[in-house]
């Protein structure tokens, strides 16, 4: 009971939909219409067949001690059994390899960056631009320890945030350097492991400018909660002139 009312507090709100958010880039609309085709050809199954139970359970139903009906098997139903999942797993599988492949090319990019997770921080790096930074959490400790009110973007807020220029092919390649972290960012779709010793790749076409925030993902230790990922999309004008002052 005390914990249904510590949560219908406002301080144990946090940001939250029911579902998946149409993102930004090509890729992660891409996501989104595959999740939701899935989702209604689920939605579909789940009447039919929940449907006929509920329908058998009422127009089959007899008295105790009734005789039930003796039948035997019915080779065109086996078929049929057989044949129409197999056919719809083809029908979900040929949208899902489009968007596999399309979430794994990384080739031709544009822009490298390698993102690397640390205990709790993230370091990046642009490949052959001699540009490199720790992003730091910059909520603070006050609001962490409930002394004052949660900011708009609590536990969402770092100091350097990774910038990138829309329209352009960015390539990550992902690891770590102590523990197994993730770097994640919804409005991207990328989601990836960062593993020590080993190299992850994924990659990001923003067609706007904005900012985008994410979190690591995978428990990492203690303040696993206090390393977000924030990326802002500049103008290629706007990203120049920042990669200058760098």
């Amino acid at each position: 009971m005390g914990l249904l009312l510590w949560l219908a507090l406002g301080s144990a709100h946090a940001q939250w939909t029911v579902n998946m958010t149409p993102g930004v880039t090509d890729v992660s609309r891409s996501v989104f219409d595959l999740h939701m085709t899935i989702f209604w050809i689920c939605v579909v199954i789940g009447v039919i067949v929940f449907g006929a139970m509920f329908w058998s359970m009422i127009m089959h139903r007899r008295s105790t001690g009734q005789e039930p009906a003796h039948f035997h098997e019915s080779t065109t139903v086996e078929i049929l059994w057989t044949v129409v999942p197999l056919a719809i797993l083809v029908v979900m599988a040929i949208p899902a390899t489009k968007t596999l492949i399309e979430i794994y090319d990384t080739s031709e990019s544009e822009l490298d960056i390698q993102v690397t997770g640390y205990q709790w921080k993230w370091h990046y790096k642009y490949l052959g631009q001699d540009v490199e930074f720790f992003s730091n959490l910059t909520t603070p400790r006050s609001q962490i320890n409930n002394h004052e009110a949660k900011g708009e973007h609590y536990l969402l807020e770092v100091d350097e945030p990774l910038v990138v220029p829309v329209g352009t092919k960015v390539r990550f390649l992902i690891t770590a350097a102590d523990v197994i972290h993730s770097w994640w960012v919804p409005a991207l779709a990328v989601k990836k492991d960062a593993i020590p010793g080993f190299i992850n790749e994924s990659w990001t076409r923003i067609e706007e400018p904005g900012i985008y925030r994410g979190q690591c993902t995978e428990l990492c230790g203690k303040d696993h909660g206090f390393m977000p990922v924030v990326v802002e999309a500049k103008s290629k004008e706007d990203f120049a002139v920042w990669l200058a002052e760098r």
